[in-house]
């Protein structure tokens, strides 16, 4: 089986290929000569996850399944939530985005926050939606190398670790997009 994975985002790509089994083929947008940016202009992650899976289905032709992440910090009224890769402006730069987070955060007691990955399918002419939750903190200064957004920053909980000190394969099982992954692979083996 072949599907496309609505992203450009290497980092993702590759923590996703490690989940999806060996029998399904992901192609990636550069893979199908889509090189534009999908839009993302819905007021919800699942809204714009979904308005991917679409718009590539639409533009080009495939079966195909987007994500759309964002970090929720509870003492920001769940900031920055859907802006999470424009959080701190248009550049879309990690560090930017932390360090704003982090200044943001200086005088709050409360760290507490969760990423939520909502991953939207288009196949077979119907949209189902998977979703993945990780509760941690926000730590107080950056750690680690590994990972990318704001994976040094985000602690999940039971780990001293940040998920850029993790190795992948932990980051992949008790993460947000690896549970959302697993509940997509689980559908596309019922197929």
């Amino acid at each position: 089986m072949k599907i496309v994975f609505a992203t450009n985002n290497l980092n993702k790509l590759k923590e996703v290929q490690s989940i999806v089994p060996t029998h399904i083929e992901l192609l990636s947008l550069k893979d199908i000569g889509c090189f534009e940016d999908v839009p993302e202009t819905q007021n919800t992650i699942e809204g714009n996850a979904i308005q991917k899976a679409e718009y590539v289905k639409a533009h080009y032709g495939y079966d195909c399944f987007a994500d759309d992440t964002g970090l929720e910090v509870e003492s920001l009224n769940n900031e920055p939530g859907v802006y999470s890769a424009r959080y701190a402006g248009p550049q879309r730069d990690a560090n930017d985005n932390m360090n704003l987070l982090l200044e943001k955060l200086k005088e709050k007691e409360n760290r507490k926050a969760q990423f939520k990955t909502v991953i939207a399918l288009h196949l077979n002419e119907k949209i189902e939606t998977f979703t993945g939750i990780c509760k941690g903190e926000i730590t107080k200064d950056k750690r680690g190398e590994k990972g990318f957004g704001y994976d040094p920053i985000f602690s999940p909980n039971n780990y001293n670790e940040t998920f850029a000190e993790m190795d992948l394969d932990l980051k992949n099982k008790i993460g947000h997009r690896g549970k959302a992954v697993q509940e997509l692979v689980e559908f596309l083996n019922t197929l």
